[in-house]
């Protein structure tokens, strides 16, 4: 008979987190747990991050950065625009320089990365010409995919005030084929993922149950042999008591992404690992973390709908669901190695040479790139670059310093 055990611990938050989630949500979660039985955690992550009513990502707060809970590159300082506007530049010549250049970006809140980059092109962002291309400027169609509606409402208003609005293509459908680029910026790491822990030698997944007082870990037989398959595919084998995250979703992104691109790149910016390391002894505790007011626990019970659930991205399973739907890998190095392929040195050097630049903005792009560059903080994060009729040689400008795998 199968078995399940109920209520694995947790680690509380060492500090005080919001004090309470999104009642209705709650409510609706224990009505679907009572209705159909134990709901697996991609489920649950699904209904946290993205309930059309109370999701964490749906609500209409006001979150200038990501949800303001930590800061992305983006958000950082729009260097990070216009090293990426030095990449896109890029393909968009080795693909012939089309007059029809679409860059669909994949969770594009308020608009900061996509703003940064036609600033960047249009010679107005920082390091002026180190980073203008008058001829991508005008060739590119902006297709920002964000689901709330009211972030994408402020992302158009935002776009069409700096005089952006001729490049925004907010109704072309993903399905349709285009040259261009599909970014994901920090996208990957919020899709839903299953829970799986490995106890007495077989693989069980963690559930979400109700215990009569709230949401509880409940631990039994995988919900689909599709989390058994997946290690197996990547040779993962768990060590005793090692918890860890599986996310089958990216198998669908990708199939959408690939479905919308007659030509061009797809550049995938997040953290991550091989599945070597991203399921090794060192992540026997696994990878996914909660951030709320400014901190980040481990606890995706607390704040249910008002905090952001993330966990590492599997670049193994990327890359293996590319190649299936026809994407070719270009190469995959850190944030910081593509930073410095792409050229940030030239940026930095014109703003610094820039007359207009003043002493304390010097210092904020300082401290912005070392944010950026640094290992232990953004610039450990992995790019990875899958193409559609890309030559993977040479490599991208960006892949110039391409990780050894």
């Amino acid at each position: 008979m199968d078995s399940f055990d109920v209520g694995l611990r947790r680690t509380p938050p060492a500090a005080a987190l919001p004090s309470a989630g999104a009642p209705r949500l709650i409510e609706r979660i224990r009505t679907e747990i009572d209705a159909q039985g134990l709901m697996t955690f991609a489920r649950f992550m699904e209904l946290a991050l993205y309930d059309p009513e109370d999701g964490y990502y749906r609500v209409a707060a006001d979150r200038p950065t990501r949800a303001g809970d930590f800061l992305t590159a983006p958000e950082l300082h729009p260097i990070f625009g216009a090293a990426l506007a030095r990449q896109l530049e890029e393909i968009w010549q080795r693909l012939g320089e089309p007059s029809d250049f679409v860059l669909r970006e994949y969770g594009a809140g308020a608009g900061t990365l996509g703003l940064t980059i036609l600033r960047a092109l249009a010679g107005a962002g920082p390091g002026g010409a180190g980073a203008a291309s008058p001829g991508l400027a005008a060739a590119l169609r902006y297709t920002p995919i964000e689901i709330n509606e009211h972030r994408r409402a402020d992302l158009t208003e935002r776009l069409v005030e700096a005089g952006f609005g001729a490049n925004l293509a907010l109704d072309r459908p993903l399905d349709e084929p285009a040259t261009g680029c599909v970014l994901a910026n920090e996208f990957l790491d919020a899709l839903p993922v299953h829970r799986v822990i490995w106890q007495s030698g077989q693989l069980r997944e963690r559930f979400v149950g109700w215990d009569g007082q709230g949401l509880c870990d409940v631990v039994g037989p995988p919900s689909t042999p599709a989390l058994a398959q997946r290690l197996a595919d990547e040779a993962v084998q768990l060590v005793e008591g090692a918890q860890a995250e599986i996310c089958l979703a990216i198998d669908g992104w990708l199939r959408e992404v690939a479905t919308g691109l007659r030509l061009g790149c797809v550049l995938v910016i997040d953290y991550g690992y091989p599945a070597a390391e991203l399921y090794g002894p060192t992540r026997a505790n696994g990878t996914l973390r909660a951030y709320a007011g400014q901190q980040v626990h481990d606890d995706p019970f607390v704040a249910v709908g008002r905090q952001d659930l993330t966990a590492h991205v599997d670049l193994s399973a990327v890359e293996r669901a590319a190649l299936a739907v026809g994407l070719s890998q270009l190469g995959v190095t850190s944030q910081a190695e593509f930073l410095v392929g792409v050229g940030v040195d030239v940026l930095l050097e014109a703003i610094r040479a820039d007359p207009a630049t003043t002493a304390e903005e010097w210092l904020s792009v300082r401290s912005a790139l070392h944010r950026l560059l640094d290992p232990r903080l953004l610039g450990g994060f992995r790019v990875l670059a899958l193409g559609r009729g890309m030559p993977t040689e040479p490599a991208l400008r960006g892949l110039a310093y391409r990780l050894r795998r």
